[in-house]
């Protein structure tokens, strides 16, 4: 069973993008665990966008919008790791918000327990199939759950929103985690 079943049998909203990358499949998954996707100008540029009637809140409210820090891979909590298979991420809370409702997730079975209404799941993975000796193709894949009505309701509205921006981001991941990868693997010698 692969490990979003586990964590998100059930959603009702997903993304799925793939790469083949030329790299040795033991590599990748470290490569994932080691991207951080602010490096990346559209990730930053899209994140900005999408904070900004907080940041603009806070300054209203006498707060430093300086004070919050971006969102970023560091609110996901990574539930579990399968070798150098496949990892799965997870967050919890109501997305939608402009302050992204984040509740804090610690564990895997607090993910698994979490249920409070209103609210959503999801979980992002990174899957690995090795295709030959010297190519792998790296899976994302990216699965909601509202845990009711109102969730839902509250949920569509922004997933249809924000759904191409994030695609693309996902796709500039893989491009990234594949680039790094490659830049890191030690050259041969051609004959």
């Amino acid at each position: 069973m692969c490990l979003n079943e586990k964590y998100l049998p059930v959603y009702q909203f997903s993304e799925k993008h793939s790469l083949h990358i030329m790299a040795p499949h033991a590599d990748i998954l470290t490569a994932v665990l080691n991207f951080r996707p602010q490096e990346d100008w559209l990730f930053r540029y899209a994140t900005a966008v999408r904070e900004l009637p907080i940041r603009l809140l806070d300054v209203i409210q006498g707060r430093s919008a300086k004070s919050r820090p971006s969102f970023g891979m560091e609110n996901f909590t990574l539930l579990e790791k399968n070798g150098v298979l496949e990892l799965v991420f997870g967050l919890a809370g109501k997305f939608w918000q402009a302050d992204y409702g984040q509740t804090t997730i610690s564990t895997a079975s607090d993910f698994l327990a979490f249920n409070k209404s209103g609210t959503a799941k999801l979980v992002l993975s990174f899957t690995v199939e090795k295709l030959n000796e010297t190519h792998t193709r790296l899976t994302t894949e990216t699965r909601i759950f509202c845990l009711d009505k109102e969730a839902k309701r509250s949920f569509t509205p922004y997933w249809y929103l924000i759904r191409p921006i994030s695609g693309l981001i996902r796709l500039r991941i893989l491009k990234a985690i594949s680039h790094s990868v490659r830049n890191e693997m030690p050259s041969t010698p051609i004959n």
